[in-house]
């Protein structure tokens, strides 16, 4: 293992009945006031074990152009709360009320950061194949395109901004417990200009009766991260293992911990064997792993990384930082990526 350290100056109680996947209706609807409604729903449940994370050959089942679209990017998330008369067989539908919204927004002078356009083009896309249960509701990607207004006849559109919501494997007790004509794709990610963000949440909202937070991962989530990401890396070589930490120190110090990858995986091999018949993991194994991690960091530099906070992983399989932001660098894993940021999105709600 090798370690850097760093300086930095710098709701409702009523009988329900289960929901099927055929979605339909029209895309404005009186408001529901679910979330203003008492006691509602199911109280979700931090767990403290999972399953650990298994490769699986996601084009096999979901359009590897879909898949294309959400990896390598990064993204922004955010969390959404259920969706009231959201139907994905109104998606053209929806694409149009957008792009006319947006366009009137504009016109009002509403700031847009994409420069001087035409217009725009908004396309919603179901994405087949994520949603692992029959209580997930399909992912849907959302792309807007605009041509600036000198551009000539023949150029195409230029993509500036992208977003999806998604839910993979999702509480299924709190799923089963949503009023019929509500949808829950609780996690949102984007990527594109802040302002345009702010209004497909802002027509999202009017629309389907919905609010939307800024979706922080704490340090257990990253932790499960590091630990999962690590565990793959005798099927899948993640190349490194990159973590970093804020300590609080006068001045703040900024620590960036690389570690060699056989060398993390032989850690957390000696602490989750892999011919271990128990496919579950414990989070009393992912903090053992930290701390081995810390413990050797301490060894060499003096530095007690447990008195800071962990702010960033990232290995070739995907990064995620502190503050939300997300980059997929391996559709095999993206399941397991996906259901650990559902049950975030989720545990984040307000009750």
């Amino acid at each position: 293992m090798e370690g850097r350290g760093s300086a930095v100056n710098t709701t409702a109680s009523r009988p329900v009945t289960r929901r099927s996947k055929s979605y339909g209706r029209s895309c404005v609807e009186a408001p529901s006031y679910f979330w203003q409604t008492p006691g509602h729903l199911t109280v979700l449940k931090i767990p403290t074990s999972r399953g650990a994370a298994r490769s699986q050959l996601i084009t096999n089942k979901v359009d590897p152009e879909h898949i294309a679209l959400l990896v390598k990017n990064e993204w922004k998330l955010s969390y959404v709360t259920p969706l009231h008369h959201f139907r994905h067989t109104q998606l053209k539908s929806y694409s149009k009320h957008l792009a006319a919204f947006i366009a009137a927004e504009k016109q009002q002078g509403v700031a847009v950061e994409v420069g001087l356009e035409v217009g725009f083009k908004v396309t919603f896309t179901a994405v087949l194949g994520l949603a692992e249960t029959d209580e997930d509701a399909e992912t849907v990607f959302i792309q807007i395109q605009s041509k600036p207004v000198f551009a000539a006849a023949a150029d195409a559109p230029k993509v500036v901004w992208r977003g999806w919501l998604t839910c993979v494997n999702g509480d299924p007790e709190y799923l089963r417990s949503l009023p019929p004509d509500f949808v829950s794709l609780p996690l949102f990610c984007t990527s594109g200009p802040e302002s345009l963000t702010t209004l497909v949440k802002s027509w999202f909202e009017r629309a389907f009766d919905c609010n939307f937070g800024s979706l922080a991962l704490n340090s257990t989530t990253l932790n499960w991260l590091a630990a999962l990401w690590t565990g793959c890396h005798s099927t899948c070589n993640i190349r490194y293992l990159k973590l970093a930490w804020s300590l609080p120190s006068q001045p703040p110090l900024d620590v960036s911990y690389t570690v060699n990858p056989q060398d993390a995986w032989e850690l957390w091999n000696s602490i989750h064997p892999e011919e271990s018949t128990d496919d579950k993991i414990d989070i009393k194994e992912v903090q053992s792993f930290i701390n081995g991690l810390e413990t050797h960091f301490f060894r060499h530099f003096k530095i007690y990384l447990s008195a800071g906070t962990l702010v960033k992983v990232s290995t070739a399989l995907g990064s995620a930082h502190l503050d939300g932001k997300l980059k997929i660098g391996n559709s095999d894993y993206i399941t397991t990526l996906l259901t650990l940021l559902t049950e975030s999105a989720l545990l984040k709600m307000p009750t």
